[in-house]
């Protein structure tokens, strides 16, 4: 199929078929990579031990940083192709792909400087101690010297999907993830290189998928191309970017700023033990999350897509649709986690203290999971139109509003049970507000003529075509 036809079909097509075919891929994909991250925490944990999961753990707010990174270009970018596809404005499109290309390579440049200078030093930040900052540099280390292939990766899977290319979108997910649990008992197990063989994996899958991925922009099988006319930084672009992405940016980093405050309240008030354990659940939390970002990933290129081409009835069919499919999802992992935990932590460990600490950290995280597939939309809603400012508070309330504030604050007082409580908590406010903001802008997403100028002081579909014509004229 031609890939403009496909693009064309986020317009024309039913929408449940088109939400079964964008998210089934995105779900599996996301699965699948997801997946390579617990068979890593597996073998880390049965070949080197609970601390270098712990090591691991340590590194992982560093890592965030950088898919913040590719997030951001990704989401931003994939937002403002979406719907310029949708407004037939391909050379805008091309001109936003182009760029994010640009800002990937200087990424890339930045991370190697990053990995030979500050690597250590921000680990020390971070709350890694001595017992465990050698598992930590190990893993980290080589990760962050491929920061351009991470960036590369994740910003273009985005891109791919924005233009309708779902199962291509999931077979880029699927290589590195397939390939890296192949690798793993080479390099941790077989060569006996521990936390660093788990490193080196990822890095050889990302590699792999880098030229899979180049090669399916440079053979045409995209709307979009590879064009030094294009790469030429524009600053109001480069803003587009940025501004649009900066929820998910806001999201990621707020991850890593959590992951540092939980840390640091694990060590204070139950060791390096439950970093480890803590390390365990967030893996399992991670895949159970998943298919809602599946879904959410197969959304928004349809509403952005039908918000561009004002096409109004599709959008909020694609809205009401969403929302019922990732409350189902989100009503099934409570249930799973309330009666399997036990079974989820011997997947990693068989040491019974490992397993009961686990499993008691599991069912109070996961207490409100019914809430979390609104609070995952809502916030992916309003990028995909390219509202940021209700669009950052959603990324930020969750884990910087609510979580980050309840982990510093409940440990000093009930100590380990302090860090899993704060999560349910965190679940109900970031519903609350999820809710709040849906139900004030419920003309633009339920029903209604939508606003003439959004409340937040984004740019209107004709302000947007306007700001388009401006950049194409420069």
């Amino acid at each position: 199929m031609d890939q403009k036809e496909q693009s064309r079909k986020l317009g024309e097509e039913p929408i449940g078929k088109l939400l079964l075919r964008m998210s089934i891929p995105a779900i599996i994909g996301m699965l699948v990579m997801s997946l390579y991250n617990i068979v890593d925490t597996i073998f880390i944990s049965y070949f080197v031990g609970v601390e270098g999961v712990a090591g691991v753990t340590f590194a992982f707010p560093l890592m965030i940083i950088m898919m913040a990174v590719a997030a951001t270009l990704g989401i931003g970018g994939s937002s403002l192709i979406s719907r310029r596809l949708g407004e037939g404005r391909e050379k805008e499109a091309n001109l936003v792909f182009g760029n994010i290309l640009t800002i990937v390579l200087i990424t890339g440049v930045l991370g190697v400087i990053a990995a030979f200078t500050v690597l250590e030093p921000t680990l020390r930040l971070f709350g890694a101690t001595d017992g465990i900052m050698g598992y930590a540099t190990e893993y980290i280390f080589p990760i962050t010297l491929a920061t351009v292939l991470f960036t590369f990766g994740f910003s273009t899977n985005a891109i791919i999907r924005s233009e309708g290319n779902a199962r291509f979108a999931m077979i880029t997910m699927i290589i590195p993830s397939v390939l890296n649990i192949l690798l793993d008992p080479v390099f941790i197990v077989w060569l006996d290189m521990g936390v660093q063989g788990a490193a080196v994996a990822t890095v050889i899958s990302q590699a792999v998928t880098a030229i899979v991925t180049l090669g399916y922009f440079l053979r045409g099988h995209s709307s979009l191309v590879i064009s030094k006319a294009f790469m030429t930084l524009q600053f109001r672009v480069v803003k587009e970017i940025f501004v649009i992405g900066m929820p998910a940016f806001a999201r990621q980093v707020s991850a890593s700023v959590m992951m540092v405050a939980i840390n640091a309240m694990l060590i204070r008030y139950g060791g390096e033990f439950y970093v480890g354990v803590f390390g365990i659940v967030q893996r399992v939390s991670m895949f159970a999350l998943m298919p809602m970002m599946g879904i959410l990933q197969g959304m928004q290129p349809l509403i952005g897509y039908n918000y561009g081409a004002k096409q109004m009835a599709r959008f909020r069919e694609t809205i009401r649709l969403g929302l019922k499919v990732v409350t189902i999802f989100s009503a099934g992992v409570f249930v799973v986690m309330m009666i399997m935990p036990e079974l989820l932590m011997r997947i990693f460990s068989q040491d019974p203290a490992v397993i009961s600490a686990g499993s008691e950290g599991m069912r109070i995280v996961f207490a409100m999971a019914v809430l979390i597939g609104a609070q995952v939309v809502s916030g992916g809603i309003y990028q995909a139109i390219g509202h940021a400012r209700p669009a950052l508070i959603l990324s930020l309330a969750r884990q910087v509003l609510f979580l980050i504030p309840l982990v510093l604050i409940l440990p000093p007082y009930i100590g380990v049970l302090g860090v899993w409580l704060a999560f349910p908590l965190a679940d109900i406010l970031a519903f609350s507000l999820s809710g709040y903001l849906l139900y004030r802008d419920r003309k633009l997403f339920f029903y209604g003529d939508p606003p003439e100028k959004p409340e937040d002081g984004s740019m209107t579909p004709f302000e947007e075509q306007e700001a388009g014509k401006s950049l194409q004229n420069s």
